[in-house]
């Protein structure tokens, strides 16, 4: 059972902050800190995925490694928390049956928020039941000043774009594929993702192989 649960019993208004977070840095947090300010969340969980469902084009890290990025990050911050439910959950890791979890514990009276990238929600129709998942949580889509929201506008028909909300964040140009690069080829990662996170890639010897095979399980 994910360690946080009873904690919730009173929450009204949560962000859940899903991803695979490999590694976390701090465009992660920067986003979450701002959603949670600008929308009035009680918290932010950040929740790493266990096994992502659409296919990455690189090997991904161990859910314990992230996991344990993703605690030392944001250990500081107590208005965000983590949860191991989608690690813990066999199969892939669908947003859906996260949401859907939440809304059987908690029930209607939750205000619940899905906070990712704004290029991520463009890509929402490929989701699993994502007309359900528009129906049962609003969307936070972080995104930078001056972004280009023609083609989300575009691409997602209006009963979507109504429970979207597009928030943009200080401009800060990191990606988790760039520290994985810089890290492989011996470029320095300090000031890009929190100094305990940068240590521990270091001890466990993480991403210093572009091709390196990673363990299998979650």
């Amino acid at each position: 059972m994910a360690q946080w649960r009873e904690r919730w019993s009173l929450t009204r208004r949560i962000g859940i902050m899903g991803g695979t977070f490999d590694p976390i840095h701090y465009g992660h947090l920067i986003g979450a800190e701002e959603a949670r300010f600008r929308f009035g969340l009680e918290k932010v969980i950040f929740m790493p995925c266990g096994q992502p469902p659409h296919k990455k084009d690189y090997p991904v890290t161990p859910a314990r490694h992230r996991l344990a990025m993703v605690l030392l990050a944001t250990a500081s911050n107590p208005y965000f928390q983590v949860s191991t439910e989608e690690i813990e959950r066999p199969g892939p890791s669908y947003t859906i049956d996260t949401i859907r979890s939440y809304r059987e514990r908690f029930g209607e009276a939750l205000d619940l928020y899905f906070i990712t990238g704004a290029d991520a929600i463009l890509e929402i129709l490929t989701w699993k039941e994502n007309t359900e998942l528009i129906r049962l949580t609003r969307f936070i889509g972080i995104t930078r000043p001056g972004y280009d929201l023609t083609a989300l506008n575009q691409r997602l028909p209006p009963s979507y774009l109504e429970r979207i909300d597009i928030l943009e964040i200080p401009t800060i140009d990191i990606s988790s594929t760039q520290l994985r690069q810089r890290v492989c080829t011996g470029e320095p990662i300090r000031y890009l993702t929190p100094d305990p996170v940068r240590d521990y890639i270091a001890k466990e010897g993480l991403y210093r192989n572009a091709n390196q095979k990673t363990e299998v399980g979650r």
